[in-house]
């Protein structure tokens, strides 16, 4: 009824139009939560991913500690010598030096909580020298260190008051006065199509159209990574610093899945898993709990409550849930048998079992190896594909070794199953493969395979990879560093002898006679892969992409070459290796 009255009318009136100077405020300086949020809504970064890269940048020096709670900078921290560092920036060296002229803007007032400094850029980086990811991540802390010395952003509120035949309507919007810190930081700035046009009382407007718009609810889709983050620190679930391990966890598990939009969907198992927890004991699943015990540690840093006293108090809750628990444990067996069947039953024929030579059965995903015969079941790496390694077998326990591989532009390595969920040697951890092995004679071990330290992380050594023929890699055990070498040759096979220059093991080749590289019609070569003349253009670094297998750990960047395959203690870098690892860096 209402449409129909104020069609009759084809003109509206303006009865009042009013303004008012708003300002959008500065961001609070930045901590880790804040960062892992914009890592994965804007970034479209994992939090467990943006993490290892804020580790990698803090430990070579480009940004402060990134593990912190605190958004608020000490009155003594050198906000005009950190920005300083950033003038010679051309991303933003305009806006750097009209702020170190103009003065800086104090940061606003956050939260203190005593650990450590908000993330800061500490040194001027470029693309070139961190990587696609790596210079994301650090353009945005810098650019959102910037917008806290900034002026807030200024614009103008515009109000019309208008009246089409007898129905009175209303409409607002916002013209820039001053963009303040939205100058570094764009995409948070007032956008032209919400000027309004100019106006006063009394002018009149040509009414185009009016129609009626239905529309309807939706339900609410599943969380982002963004929105539970944001949700984990809410309730209390998780610290800073384990609040992206959780999410990775989940993940990991097969609890959820990542979908397009960084969107969590739970999984059949994680649906089952939480019902069932919930039907036997709701805090198992609720958060109050976890909550509760974050508080209690709280209390007790402040001094408030007694560790011990907490302690036991806190184990006898949990102690008490265990056997409860385990004495209603028929009531999840029933749930999950609902759902899912053995993995006896359900898996494919895939290796055999060392302790009684019959076949395993593995079950598709999540990864996992299973022995009827035994009743025991084996972790495996995930997110890849997972095969028969040639039917050799493990010198330690006569299980027979599968081949784990991210695809053909990824890494690839073997593995004993039982090895990657029992570990055999003390100086190992559970969910290694052969490449991380130290047993000391085995022909698929570190010892064997290993060349020379990666040239990116700190601890890492790169291995050959002998499935990767005719296009020969070796790849970093410990991050997702490929080195691709050696293309179309026959044979390459690791030596016993070391280089002289950086103590990395010597590499033996047999190239094709028809596309060898070497002089007068020459195929077999044996050097260095980092100091050799003849092999420095024939090797090429890489990424490898989908690499998140089990037992992948990484860590900084590292220069030098002091470390071969046998270990020792790591040299200081000689002046041509520092300059190869700025060459592959």
């Amino acid at each position: 009824m209402f449409v129909n009255l104020t069609k009759t009318s084809r003109e509206a009136k303006v009865e009042s139009v009013s303004k008012k100077e708003k300002a959008k405020q500065r961001p609070q300086a930045l901590n880790t939560v804040e960062m892992l949020r914009v890592g994965s809504s804007s970034l479209g970064m994992g939090p467990q991913h943006t993490m290892q890269i804020a580790e990698r940048l803090y430990i070579q020096g480009y940004i402060s500690y990134p593990r912190t709670e605190t958004t608020h900078y000490h009155e003594n921290f050198d906000l005009k010598g950190t920005l300083k560092q950033q003038a010679s920036n051309p991303m933003w060296a305009e806006e750097v030096k009209a702020l170190l002229s103009t003065g800086l803007n104090r940061p606003r007032k956050g939260a203190d909580v005593g650990d450590h400094p908000p993330i800061t850029p500490m040194r001027a980086a470029s693309e070139g020298e961190l990587g696609s990811d790596g210079w994301r991540l650090y353009d945005y802390i810098t650019r959102h260190f910037i917008a806290t010395v900034s002026e807030d952003c200024k614009y103008l509120q515009t109000t019309i008051d208008f009246t089409i035949g007898k129905e009175a309507f209303s409409c607002s919007g916002k013209t820039l006065i001053s963009p303040g810190f939205t100058v570094v930081m764009p995409w948070q700035g007032i956008p032209l199509e919400e000027a309004m046009p100019v106006c006063e009382r009394g002018d009149t407007f040509t009414v185009d159209e009016i129609k009626l718009v239905e529309k309807q609810t939706c339900p609410p889709d599943y969380l982002t990574e963004a929105e539970l983050i944001t949700l984990m620190e809410k309730h209390g679930i998780g610290t800073d610093a384990s609040i992206p391990v959780h999410i990775n966890n989940v993940c990991q598990r097969n609890y959820v899945t990542v979908e397009n939009g960084r969107k969590l969907k739970p999984t059949n198992l994680g649906v089952v898993l939480v019902h069932g927890y919930y039907k036997t004991d709701a805090e198992l699943v609720l958060p109050t709990i976890r909550s509760a015990v974050e508080k209690q540690l709280t209390l007790i840093s402040l001094g408030k409550a007694n560790f011990q006293q907490v302690l036991q108090h806190t184990l006898d809750i949990f102690k008490r849930k265990f056997h409860y628990f385990v004495d209603t444990i028929p009531s999840m067996d029933e749930l999950m048998e609902v759902s899912f069947s053995p993995i006896a039953a359900s898996g494919k024929p895939m290796s055999r079992c060392g302790k009684v030579n019959v076949t395993s059965n593995k079950k598709a995903k999540p990864s996992r190896l299973h022995c009827s015969h035994c009743d025991e079941t084996y972790s495996l790496p995930q997110n890849g594909a997972i095969k028969l390694y040639k039917e050799l077998r493990c010198p330690l326990d006569d299980f027979e070794l599968l081949l784990w591989t991210s695809g053909p532009r990824g890494k690839s390595y073997p593995l004993c199953p039982y090895c990657f969920s029992n570990t055999p040697f003390r100086d190992m951890k559970k969910g290694m493969g052969c490449h991380e092995c130290t047993h000391p004679s085995c022909q698929h071990a570190l010892n064997a395979l290993g060349i020379g330290q990666c040239v990116e992380c700190e601890g890492g050594v790169l291995v050959l990879d002998l499935t990767s023929g005719p296009k020969w890699k070796m790849a970093c055990n410990k991050c997702n560093v490929v080195v691709h070498f050696f293309e179309h040759a026959h044979r390459v096979q690791v030596t016993q002898d070391s280089c002289d220059a950086c103590d990395a093991s010597l590499v033996a080749v047999d190239f094709n006679k028809t596309r060898s590289p070497l002089p007068a019609g020459e195929t077999q070569h044996t050097g260095c892969v980092f100091c050799d003349a003849v092999f420095q253009d024939l090797v090429e670094l890489k990424h490898a992409t989908m690499y998140r297998g089990g037992g992948a750990r990484r860590g900084g960047r590292g220069r030098g070459r002091g470390r071969g395959r046998r270990g020792g203690n790591i040299k200081k870098p000689k002046d041509k290796m520092a300059a190869l690892a700025a060459y592959f860096v």
